[in-house]
């Protein structure tokens, strides 16, 4: 099991803490801070996912005129993580 806490920047939420098994499959992925109700929504679609498919399927999302969002900090934090494997 592996496991990041990564701070956000240029959104929101202030943090996001994720975990995964060996097979590098999302077991939890918690976001503070944040449009809660989205993130929520986004943190129960991640979990059984694999790291590459949540990340790919996450990066580049934009919010309004900003040059990231919540789910592309989402999408930075499991990049973080990939590299601990």
């Amino acid at each position: 099991m592996k496991n990041i806490t990564y701070k956000t920047s240029g959104t929101c939420s202030q943090y996001v803490h994720i975990e995964a098994d060996d097979h590098q499959i999302i077991t939890s992925l918690e976001v503070a801070g944040g449009c809660h109700g989205n993130l929520q929504g986004i943190s129960r679609l991640a979990v059984g996912m694999s790291l590459e498919e949540a990340r790919q399927k996450l990066q580049g999302i934009l919010c309004g005129t900003k040059s990231t969002s919540c789910p592309d900090q989402i999408s930075k934090a499991i990049a973080e993580l990939q590299k601990q494997y």
